[in-house]
């Protein structure tokens, strides 16, 4: 960086050896990262609202399960095809106004959308009387499509801006902490707090919550742009400038030619392609097998809020306790059996209590891995493997909601449209069985702990 905020003392600036004092370090984790805190609280509200209003638009303009994980595809595909360059162009500009630039973005397509949905807003079902649909709005499928792809690019380059903007604001030994409490309050608003508000809103107008959630990326790129400083990735005196490809092939050989972030890129992408399997038609099965209307459906994602809140909060605790390594298996076990009681017993509480269970692994899995990715990547170089990372890990959210929409497809006609949706969770299962079967080996505490402690002597 070429300013920071808790920036070091620069050495001519030091006492003499004799004469250095002892001095503990604050435990306090800083205004700029509250800024950065109180900013994802507002848009991950927004983020919650959408959670609820996206699907629900979708199938109110169309029924059929391919067109309706489509949308996901959609969102999700520039983990795809965007991730490479974004993880460049974090390591060229100032994080920090890309932040902004990106939240100000998807505050204006969101605000398209809104205007979309208000004109049709007449022609609209009631969000209990989605049965009612019998075709297609193309016209609306094709605003929402197009929308939510080019909110996925800013999502990429924001969140990519995001993360490796965090070491810059917080000392090392406090990224545990800093990152629990990010993914503890995403959790809540994400799964809590939004959701219902969503479901409040589309029953007063089907428009409302879109216009809400754009407010909510205005107000957290105000927060963003209230943290001081310059946020520039660090070079090398002597670094030559290099071209975007060099850049790029830079960041993609480092991971690759790490033993430790190279399996565990390739495994969270998997992981992610498998939860997008059912999660890309989670609207029709909550409609069509649990039965359950928006409340409802809210009701049941408070399981991810209590599971996200609670994961996020005792996280760096039980990885101390059990080992970063064993926490790891812990998620992909854990994942598979749940999704296979869920196969088994599809009733919506049984489907809240699982989820919660997932959410909490999945922020244990995130907390120790991210915060290991900040750790042990050089910081000229985090913009870019973070980026060529998560394109492993993203990348596969977009091909998993696919395959859930033609699995769905695929099955109807023979086993009935309840057990085809049914069907997406055993095939999570059977994914997540088989990540354990291979992780459990390759991502060890003794390796972790081995990464992590070479970086940080």
């Amino acid at each position: 960086m070429t300013t920071t905020p808790n920036a070091p003392a620069s050495p001519d600036d030091e006492m003499p050896d004799e004469a250095q004092p002892v001095e503990t370090p604050s435990k306090k984790l800083g205004a700029s990262y509250y800024k950065l805190f109180t900013g994802t609280v507002v848009s991950n509200m927004g983020d919650g609202i959408g959670t609820i209003a996206y699907p629900w638009l979708a199938s109110a303009v169309t029924r059929n399960p391919i067109l309706v994980a489509f949308v996901a595809v959609a969102q999700r595909l520039p983990w795809l095809l965007f991730t490479l360059p974004a993880g460049v162009i974090t390591d060229r500009v100032d994080r920090r106004k890309a932040m902004i630039s990106m939240d100000v973005m998807r505050g204006a397509l969101t605000l398209l959308v809104a205007f979309a949905v208000l004109g049709e807003q007449d022609a609209l079902p009631a969000p209990d009387e989605l049965e009612m649909v019998t075709g297609t709005n193309t016209g609306l499928y094709l605003t929402v499509v197009a929308a939510t792809l080019l909110l996925g690019m800013a999502e990429v380059l924001r969140d990519n801006a995001n993360q490796t903007i965090m070491p810059n604001i917080v000392r090392a030994d406090q990224l545990e902490k800093a990152n629990g409490r990010v993914w503890s309050v995403e959790g809540i608003m994400n799964l809590f707090v939004g959701p219902p508000l969503g479901s409040l809103m589309l029953l007063v107008a089907f428009s409302l919550p879109f216009f809400v959630d754009a407010a909510t990326f205005f107000v957290a790129a105000a927060l963003v742009f209230l943290i001081p400083g310059s946020f520039r990735a660090e070079r090398e005196p002597d670094e030559q400038p290099q071209s975007f490809r060099q850049e790029l092939s830079e960041g993609v050989r480092w991971l690759m030619g790490h033993s430790l972030l190279r399996p565990m890129a390739i495994i969270l992408g998997l992981m992610n392609g498998a939860s997008m399997i059912a999660g890309s038609v989670m609207v029709l099965y909550a409609q069509d097998v649990l039965g359950i209307g928006p409340f409802l459906f809210t009701v049941m994602f408070f399981g991810m809020a209590v599971g996200g809140f609670v994961g996020g909060n005792i996280a760096s605790i039980i990885s101390k306790r059990l080992g970063s390594g064993t926490c790891l298996a812990l998620t992909l076990v854990g994942t598979a059996v749940v999704s296979t009681i869920v196969f088994f017993l599809p009733y919506w509480p049984v489907v809240m209590v699982g989820m919660g269970l997932v959410a909490l692994l999945g922020i244990l899995w995130n907390v120790i891995t991210v915060s290991l990715r900040q750790t042990i990547i050089p910081p000229r170089l985090l913009g870019r493997v973070n980026s060529v990372y998560r394109f492993f890990a993203w990348g596969m959210i977009p091909i998993g909601a696919a395959v859930g929409g033609v699995l769905v497809w695929a099955l109807e006609p023979s086993v009935g449209r309840e057990w085809a949706l049914r069907s997406t969770w055993l095939a999570e299962a059977a994914v997540y069985l088989v990540l354990y079967l291979f992780g459990r080996r390759k991502l060890t505490t003794e390796k972790l702990e081995a990464a992590r402690q070479a970086a940080l002597t």
